[in-house]
C-alpha cells in the first residue's frame, strides 16, 4: 500500500525537476545523491530525511515549502 503524502511530495519533486528541464541524474547530481535516491522519492516508495528534502530544494532552487505544498 503506498503513502499518499509520500506519493505527493515524489510528485512534487517530479513536477518541480521537469519544470526546471532537469533529469534525475542531474538532479541526484546537484544535491549530492545517488540517482536512485530521487528515482525512490519520486515514485513515493521511501521516506525522505528533511536533510535531503532541504538539499533536494536547495539543488531545485525552491524553498521546501515548494515541494510540501505539493501544488502542481
Amino acid at each position: 500500500m503506498r503513502d499518499e503524502l509520500l506519493f505527493k511530495i515524489g510528485q512534487s519533486v517530479r513536477y518541480l525537476r521537469n519544470k526546471k528541464g532537469i533529469s534525475q541524474e542531474e538532479l541526484a547530481f546537484r544535491a549530492n545523491l545517488n540517482m536512485n535516491s530521487i528515482s525512490t522519492l519520486e515514485r513515493g516508495i521511501n521516506n525522505v530525511k528533511i536533510k535531503t528534502l532541504y538539499n533536494i530544494a536547495s539543488a531545485l532552487d525552491v524553498n521546501i515549502e515548494e515541494i510540501l505544498n505539493c501544488k502542481f
